[in-house]
């Protein structure tokens, strides 16, 4: 019979282990990077609740996932309070509201896990790692999707990043919940001397931790040998400005200055919405580029767009990049739009309540599905603006169009805190898991070139006017998670849960 250390302890310890466990994952990703605690944290959460009735695992849940949002989320304040012209106090309401929304996601999927797995403790640790996948998987697809703060992105750099190309970041993510339940395992099973399962839940456990490093080594994916020269520019435009009419202009002598010795370069890349006016009114300043640009030099920028929709009889907006010049072509309407920041859902009740409900630009519409690839010469760049670079099948099902990957971003608004760390971490998982060179761009950092192992070549530092210039290259092939996405994991899961609840395991287990 399995025991828990924590059985006969206070209530309020074990809340503040579940607080601490979930603020534990977030260590995990940058700009901490220590991926090595997300099995500890897995652990510590499986010693509180492994014995609880499924009405206190929802709340449970619900802390673990106030601790990990809490500490992982906080730059919404910056952009509710500094950017959403919101008082200080209400900016705290929303940014609490919002935390513990997130947190509910875990509490249900907490419940859920004790009405599976019964009151059996083996089942409970079996079917935790394939529930935990699956709320993230749900979490980010469920009302647009918030697929931020994933366990397995932490690995880019972790003892799994091997894993990535092959089961994606779910699936390394499943890899480190199950560790963490086998730590647990292995501490029951020694301590009531069953030392042959014992054994074979470490050989298995190691065994998959050391095959990481190994498959790290191999090459999904054929690198072409010719470079392809970049300039990506950093302009440092204050967010406060960045939508006044006065400043508009001086943005664009910003970035065409900042380009002045780049006009040559393969790919020129502004970041997101860099051209801040929509590209009816452009005309002039893509004509200045045509005019700039070298024979075999393409420059992608940022852009509001706009569309005559005959379902809505108006004109529909997007926040797009396109392709300039001779030998560049595409235009690419951003699917995965932020919401508050991009559109306002049950906008005719919300909009004009508060500031944060009518920031600037937040009227877009997704584009299209499965849209081209931008093309830059011999070049064919598959885009992500901003937020949609978050989304791992997102990005491995458009990512085999093209032989490069590129994302713009304006993450201003996170201010000084973590999120930008963050967002450039997942960034780089996402090459990892392709197999392919991503150019990324952005208003105040972090500007990057990343390779195909998902490693920084290069980068500018937040808060710097510059530009980022060297080579990148093209790339053939798929990785194994570009041809099947997360289903293999996700149907992994469901079928541990599907079997696992009471047909296989005993109940007194």
């Amino acid at each position: 019979m399995l025991t828990n250390p924590l059985t006969r302890a206070p209530r309020w310890l074990g809340a503040l282990v579940l607080l601490a466990a979930g603020a534990l994952q977030t260590l995990t990703l940058s700009p901490w990077e220590w991926w090595w605690l997300g099995p500890v944290s897995a652990a510590l959460i499986i010693s509180v609740t492994l014995f609880q009735s499924p009405r206190q695992l929802f709340l449970s849940g619900w802390l673990t996932g106030v601790g990990l949002f809490a500490s992982g989320v906080t730059w919404i304040y910056i952009s509710i309070s500094e950017h959403g012209n919101t008082s200080i106090p209400l900016a705290v309401i929303l940014m609490a509201l919002f935390i513990a929304g997130l947190g509910l996601v875990h509490g249900i999927a907490f419940w859920c896990w004790g009405k599976l797995a019964k009151d059996s403790p083996a089942r409970r640790l079996i079917l935790f790692p394939a529930v935990w996948v699956i709320t993230d998987w749900i979490r980010g697809w469920f009302l647009t999707g918030f697929p931020w703060l994933y366990l397995g992105t932490g690995h880019v750099d972790g003892a799994l990043a091997g894993w990535a190309p092959l089961i994606g970041v779910h699936g390394v993510t499943l890899i480190v919940t199950g560790t963490g339940a086998a730590l647990y395992g292995l501490y029951a099973l020694t301590r009531h001397q069953q030392l042959i399962p014992a054994a074979i839940l470490v050989v298995a456990t190691v065994a998959l931790w050391l095959a990481g490093p190994l498959l790290n080594r191999v090459h999904w994916t054929e690198v072409d040998r010719k470079p392809v020269t970049f300039a990506a520019m950093q302009g440092n435009i204050p967010q406060q400005i960045k939508w006044d009419p006065d400043f508009l202009r001086d943005q664009l002598i910003i970035y065409l200055g900042l380009t002045e010795d780049y006009w040559n370069r393969d790919i020129i890349l502004w970041p997101e919405t860099a051209i801040p006016v929509t590209q009816d009114e452009a005309g002039p300043i893509i004509d200045h580029i045509l005019s700039r640009l070298g024979d075999d030099s393409v420059l992608l920028s940022g852009i509001p767009w706009f569309t005559y929709s005959g379902d809505r009889e108006n004109y529909t907006f997007h926040n797009s990049i396109m392709a300039i010049g001779e030998h560049g072509d595409g235009v690419y309407h951003k699917q995965k739009l932020v919401p508050f920041g991009e559109y306002v859902p049950m906008e005719q009740w919300l909009r004009g309540v508060i500031g944060f409900f009518d920031l600037p630009m937040s009227s877009f519409s997704p584009g299209p599905s499965y849209q081209s690839p931008l093309v830059a010469g011999d070049a064919k760049l598959m885009p992500a603006v901003c937020y949609e670079v978050a989304y791992p099948d997102f990005v491995a099902a458009t990512a085999g169009l093209g032989n490069v990957l590129v994302t713009i971003s304006n993450d201003g608004w996170f201010g000084d805190s973590i999120g930008p760390h963050q967002h450039l971490q997942m960034a780089r998982m996402r090459a990892l898991e392709t197999g392919r060179y991503m150019l990324r761009g952005t208003n105040n950092g972090v500007t990057a070139v990343i390779d195909s192992k998902g490693q920084v070549t290069g980068s500018i530092p937040q808060f710097e006017r510059r530009v980022l210039s060297g080579e990148l290259h093209t790339v053939s092939g798929n990785t194994p998670f570009m041809q099947t996405g997360s289903w293999p994991v996700l149907t992994l899961a469901a079928i541990l849960i599907v079997f696992v609840r009471e047909r296989v395991i005993p109940k007194n287990s």
